[in-house]
C-alpha cells in the first residue's frame, strides 16, 4: 500500500477526550515555538511534560513532513532514475523488516521509501507502541524504536538532498526542505537519536545548519 496521502492520525473515536486534548496541546506548543522562528526552543522538552509523549508527538510530525516533502519529487524518483536507495555512491541503503524482507534487500529508492513509510505508519497505529489512552505506558523498547524510525527517516532527507536537490530548487521548495531538515537535526541532536556515522552523508550541511542555529 502506497504511503502517499496516508494520514498518521488514528481514528478519533479510539481516543478519550483527555488524551486528544493533551496531544493537541503538545502539538500546539510545538507549532507556537516553531512560529517564533527559534528552532532550538522548539525542540526542547516542555517543562513538566513526559519525554516519551514529546518524542511521540514529534515523530508523527516529522513523519508527516518527510512524507509531504518526498511527495513533491516522486515523479522524478522512479525505479528507472533511482534503481537503488542511496545518498550518493558511498552510501547505499538496503531494506529489511520482519515480514517480506528478513534479510537486507537492494531495492529502488521509491520502493524503499514506500516500505519505510508504511512501516512507520504501522508503528504509529500500534496501540501497544504509541498508546493513545491516558494511563497506558509506552513500552520499554519505545526509545529503541524511536531511534530506528529517525535513523531511517534521515535516509529520505539524505536521498532528497544528494540525488534530487536540483529538482527541489526547480520546484521552489528548497527553503521548506532546509527548514524542515534543520528542525529535524536539532531535534535529533537534542535527544541523541542518530549516531554521527549515520549522519555522514550530510555532515557538511548539518555542521552549517547547526552553526546557523547558534547565531
Amino acid at each position: 500500500m502506497s504511503f502517499l496521502g496516508i494520514s498518521s492520525s488514528k481514528p478519533k473515536s479510539k481516543k478519550p477526550a483527555t488524551s486528544l486534548q493533551r496531544q493537541y496541546l503538545l502539538k500546539e506548543y510545538a507549532e507556537q515555538t516553531l512560529g517564533s522562528g527559534n528552532l532550538r526552543l522548539a525542540v526542547h522538552l516542555p517543562e513538566g511534560e513526559d519525554l516519551n509523549e514529546w518524542l511521540a508527538v514529534n515523530t508523527v510530525d516529522f513523519f508527516n513532513q518527510i512524507n509531504m516533502l518526498y511527495g513533491t519529487i516522486t515523479e522524478f524518483c522512479t525505479p528507472q532514475d533511482c534503481p537503488v536507495m542511496s545518498a550518493g555512491p558511498k552510501y547505499e541503503y538496503h531494506w529489511k523488516d520482519d515480514g517480506q524482507f528478513k534479510k537486507p534487500a537492494r531495492v529502488s529508492a521509491p520502493v524503499y521509501v514506500d516500505h519505510l513509510m508504511s512501516w512507520v505508519q504501522s508503528q504509529l497505529d500500534n496501540e501497544t507502541i504509541f498508546p493513545s489512552k491516558i494511563g497506558v505506558e509506552f513500552p520499554a523498547s519505545f526509545k529503541t524504536l524511536i531511534h530506528a524510525i529517525f535513523r531511517r527517516l534521515f535516509r529520505v532527507y539524505a536521498h532528497i538532498y544528494v540525488i534530487h536537490f536540483s529538482v527541489v530548487v526547480s520546484l521552489g521548495e528548497e527553503a521548506h526542505l532546509n527548514t524542515s531538515f534543520k528542525h529535524f537535526i536539532l531535534f535529533v541532536k537534542e535527544f541523541h537519536l542518530i549516531e554521527s556515522k549515520e549522519l555522514a552523508p550530510l555532515a557538511d550541511l548539518i555542521d552549517s545548519l547547526l552553526a546557523q542555529a547558534k547565531n
